[in-house]
């Protein structure tokens, strides 16, 4: 009863859920396919108004997914979360949607993006570990106001395809002004961690205070590489993000060339020279962190900076893989960061998973590689947490935004079911995703806008990409 109460999934609490049956015959599934059918599923409108009384067959709390609770939306906020008859009763007033055969689940927060490198990221395939200057650089150079802000958006309504309701972009290097970057993901719905480059020394306090209260653009200033800036640049830039309340931004230690170009221009490796500067702290999301010493580890822990561990960028153009089980077993904060590679929740984290189980886990015979309730919670929570939004974002929680999905369950991967946070990791697809929620208002149905006009977006964007392709020039190297 305990199992079916907290994460049980079994097939019979299942199947009882959705009015399933089991017969002498076979398998009859007549809940199941409710859950599919427009006219007893949930719809599009169940989600309009600013108030929801939402009673979903499973809920995904921080400790894992519950039956026999609801939620109050109010406002873009989830005001109550508890046992769906004590909320029903509360609430008489409002008409429940009952989320039969779906979980509510929070979205993902995607702890690094570049969201003006929509247009190139398939050009990236088969290049060199550290491809910034022959792809990244010039294509963001080819950028201009129009095409900077459809690839922004572009990227954006991705990454609520792949059920992601938060997105940090690290700063681009388009001549453009980074309100174009706001525009696509505003007008997308998406909430943003919009990071402004700062190396200059010049601009960080008027950014923070453009955004400052936004209800989607939380405000972020960003360093490329610690190598872009003076020392007393990146120190004062540290110390206003902290006192702003917002995060800095760094790739650190991704690959070997920048470990090498750190250790001669400063004789200190990029996150030991942060540390050395006094720029490392609980305001500092390092990206990446591929190539971490035992030492780098334990600063991290000690200062309480994040990083966002990024599994497809390692697998597609990196030197390492950061050892995130290592990073979790000694306390050190990350999110996980798709570093633009593809804009899909789930498959980031299954990548997780598995390039721990292949980098670590298999050497070490460790069989649980952190288990699915560690990149399910590192993926929500842990990122928001990274980006300075825990109070915000991350988790279903009383006082938090209500930036959620409703996946559908009734499908063969996940049948029979016996511990779904696994199963989230290692079988869901993005296509289970049916609702996409963000501050309490509905941004996608079953994979496109409700409000704007998706496919005009991607016509667009496949008219303007091959031309900035073509005026970057890129230095590709060519397989044989």
């Amino acid at each position: 009863m305990a199992n079916e109460q907290h994460s049980g999934f079994g097939r019979r609490g299942f199947l009882a859920g959705v009015g399933g049956f089991v017969g002498a015959s076979g398998i009859g599934a007549p809940g199941a396919a409710a859950a599919e059918n427009p006219h007893t599923g949930p719809r599009p409108t169940d989600f309009h108004g600013t108030r929801q009384l939402l009673v979903p067959e499973l809920l995904l709390l921080p400790d894992g997914p519950v039956r026999g609770r609801a939620v109050l939306v109010d406002d873009g906020k989830f005001r109550a979360v508890g046992p769906a008859e004590q909320l029903l009763a509360a609430h008489r007033d409002l008409r429940p949607v009952r989320l039969d055969g779906h979980l509510l689940m929070p979205g993902f927060v995607d702890a690094h993006h570049h969201l003006t490198q929509s247009f190139g990221k398939a050009q990236s395939f088969g290049q060199p570990s550290e491809i910034f200057k022959t792809v990244w650089e010039p294509l963001e150079h080819a950028l201009d106001e129009e095409s900077a802000y459809v690839s922004a958006k572009l990227a954006a309504l991705e990454a609520l395809r792949g059920g992601f309701t938060t997105v940090a972009d690290a700063g681009t290097r388009a001549p453009v002004d980074v309100r174009a970057v706001a525009k696509g993901t505003e007008e997308a719905g998406i909430r943003c961690v919009l990071g402004k480059i700062v190396s200059s020394g010049t601009g960080g306090p008027e950014h923070l205070g453009r955004w400052d209260g936004h209800p989607l653009v939380h405000p972020s200033l960003a360093i490329a590489v610690p190598e872009d800036a003076p020392a007393d640049v990146i120190r004062k830039t540290a110390d206003l993000c902290a006192e702003a309340g917002a995060v800095l931004q760094v790739h650190v230690n991704e690959h070997l060339a920048s470990v090498e170009r750190s250790l001669k221009s400063t004789g200190r490796r990029p996150l030991e020279y942060l540390h050395h500067i006094g720029a490392l702290g609980p305001h500092t999301l390092g990206a990446h962190a591929t190539l971490l010493t035992p030492s780098e580890t334990r600063l991290l822990a000690d200062s309480g900076a994040a990083v966002s561990y990024n599994p497809v960028a390692s697998a597609w153009k990196g030197n390492g893989v950061a050892h995130a089980t290592l990073l979790a077993a000694m306390g050190v904060r990350f999110g996980m960061g798709t570093d633009g590679t593809r804009g899909d929740g789930f498959r980031l984290i299954d990548a997780g998973e598995t390039a721990q189980r292949l980098a670590y886990g298999m050497a070490a015979g460790d069989s649980v590689c952190g288990a699915g309730r560690t990149w399910l919670e590192h993926a929500t929570s842990g990122s928001a947490d990274a980006l300075g939004l825990g109070k915000v974002t991350g988790e279903i929680a009383a006082g938090k935004a209500a930036d959620f999905l409703v996946v559908h369950l009734a499908v063969p991967e996940l049948t029979p079911s016996y511990d779904l946070r696994w199963e989230l990791v290692r079988l869901a697809n993005r296509d289970q995703i049916a609702a996409v929620v963000v501050g309490g208002k509905l941004r996608l149905w079953r994979g496109w806008p409700t409000d704007w006009d998706g496919p005009a977006l991607v016509a667009r964007a496949a008219q303007l990409g091959p031309e900035v392709v073509r005026r970057a020039k890129l230095q590709r190297v060519e397989p044989v």
